[in-house]
């Protein structure tokens, strides 16, 4: 697949620096930047946005995660690497991801689970790296981005 285009935020570089001091902000909570990573490629298997699982996959490597626990991301509960607040993580990826699916997306019960884990800084954290992930999913789909350019 050959892009359409630039990527919009390299071609608008204020967007870019904004969206660059927003992940700033989310990295800068404490918060695994291996849980953060972990939404960030389920939200992007679920979009089908090969860039960005490309980019997250590789980004995981570099955090030191398994390849067992890489390549199990997409069967998350069916498999035995990911801890209780990873997997509530990941299924608040999802939810948000698909938020048509159904009427409350991140009903009680979710919430309940992430409330377990996380406390509100980490949980606003983990919505926006889920919600500037799914920016970015739409944006590489939009212009056809492929998997392994670099920005």
């Amino acid at each position: 697949m050959q892009a359409r285009m630039n990527n919009p935020a390299m071609l608008l570089p204020d967007a870019f620096k904004q969206i660059q001091a927003l992940m700033k902000t989310i990295h800068s909570v404490d918060i695994p930047a291996e849980t953060l990573e972990l939404v960030h490629l389920r939200s992007s298997q679920i979009n089908g946005c090969s860039f960005c699982a490309h980019y997250s996959s590789k980004q995981l490597k570099a955090l030191g995660t398994s390849d067992d626990k890489l390549w199990a991301v997409a069967a998350w509960r069916e498999a035995p690497f990911f801890d209780d607040g990873e997997r509530a993580a990941l299924e608040l990826a999802e939810a948000t991801t698909r938020l048509a699916d159904k009427g409350d997306a991140v009903d009680d019960e979710l919430w309940k689970r992430i409330t377990e884990h996380y406390d509100e800084e980490q949980i606003a954290a983990l919505t926006l790296m889920i919600g500037v992930s799914n920016l970015f999913n739409r944006v590489n789909a939009v212009t056809r981005q492929p998997a392994g350019d670099t920005f």
